[in-house]
């Protein structure tokens, strides 16, 4: 069997050797006689399997001892829904700075529950560049300002954390989690679907301030309120045990790879490799960001000739590339460097592309 490079924005490419650990304890982990999907999650050796993921998680995110940590079923889209219920009053205004379509999904989830305010827009612009900080129009009674850390499908990236004054800064880091150092503290709530940087798809991680979850917010059944999860350590009903059980594996190689200060220089180099492939290709090849915001993580471009995207993408897959097709809102090619993307592979794609430039420009 040979593995390709997976270029997948999510579900994306995992470890390899976390694949294998999961293969190998599949019919029966930790000497319990049953696979890790068929025991309780209530069991003491379940218990400690969670435990252990959140003190991994914690060391490799240098969480402080005031934020709890929520390991929910579903997906980020789910989490922008419980966000309004859990620390916004009926009617409360929410800030949201649009930075892309992960924005415009966050606003359309908020809208039932919130008067939702577009603090800053980069949709005029086409997704290009974050507007200036000096331009947003935040409203000084918001519940909560809430940003994209990098938007997946139109390759934007904040660079550093935005200064939005006392209001509790809320932010989706479903795509760039645990991809380089980051001060928890600067956030009142950090979330992130698994399925990019810490895990498998169907689990998300919810980071939040404690004292935020004394907030009422708005009337709700209590499986979707936040400090219910906190209160029974994320068990408040059954939760996806298989993929929490992936996802501290995941977890456990990025400590032993050397934390997220190595791989924050990996995602920087694999970055420098395609983007210097892109900015060197003589306009081959081309990616319309502001090159202060572009996403390390998630790099959509373009080719001279949108009728040459199937054939790089078919040729690219021959060539043991995988799902490089652009999203269909922006088209063309998008490669996706998560942290389990090697810096090999991110070379190889720009060798492939080299090549295809010379064969086809």
């Amino acid at each position: 069997m040979t593995r390709a490079f997976n270029f997948s924005a999510g579900p994306a490419t995992l470890p390899e050797s976390v694949l294998r650990q999961a293969q190998a304890e599949m019919l029966e982990w930790n000497g319990v006689g049953a696979s890790v999907v068929e025991i309780s999650h209530r069991s003491a050796d379940f218990i400690a399997l969670a435990e252990r993921a959140e003190a991994d998680l914690r060391q490799l995110l240098s969480i402080p001892d005031d934020y709890a940590v929520l390991f929910l079923a579903g997906g980020a889209t789910t989490q922008q829904a419980l966000l309004p219920l859990n620390f916004a009053s009926p009617g409360q205004t929410v800030d949201v700075v649009v930075t892309g379509h992960w924005g415009k999904t966050a606003i359309k989830q908020a809208k039932p529950y919130v008067n939702v305010h577009i603090a800053a827009d980069g949709e005029p612009g086409g997704f290009r560049d974050i507007p200036p900080r000096a331009q947003w129009q935040l409203s000084p009674d918001a519940a909560y300002v809430h940003i994209t850390a990098n938007e997946t499908i139109h390759g934007i990236e904040f660079r550093d954390t935005p200064d939005v004054g006392e209001v509790p800064l809320f932010a989706d880091f479903s795509s760039s989690i645990a991809s380089e150092p980051l001060d928890v503290s600067r956030y009142g709530l950090i979330y992130a679907g698994a399925q990019k940087n810490l895990g498998p798809v169907g689990i998300s991680v919810v980071i939040v301030r404690r004292d935020l979850l004394a907030r009422a917010g708005q009337p709700r059944a209590d499986i979707f309120n936040y400090a219910s999860h906190a209160a029974r350590d994320s068990m408040l009903n059954t939760p996806p045990t298989w993929n929490w059980y992936l996802l501290g594996l995941t977890v456990k190689w990025m400590l032993d790879e050397g934390g997220v200060a190595e791989f924050a220089r990996r995602n920087a180099e694999k970055a420098r490799l395609v983007y210097g492939a892109i900015d060197g290709s003589g306009g081959y090849y081309r990616n319309e960001v502001a090159p202060g915001v572009r996403s390390r993580m998630n790099i959509p471009f373009f080719l001279p000739d949108e009728r040459l995207d199937a054939l790089f993408v078919s040729e690219s897959k021959a060539a043991g590339l995988l799902a490089l097709k652009g999203h269909k809102a922006v088209g063309g090619i998008r490669a996706s460097l998560y942290n389990a993307m090697p810096v090999a592979g991110a070379q190889a794609l720009v060798d492939f592309m080299h090549d295809f430039a010379q064969r086809h420009g």
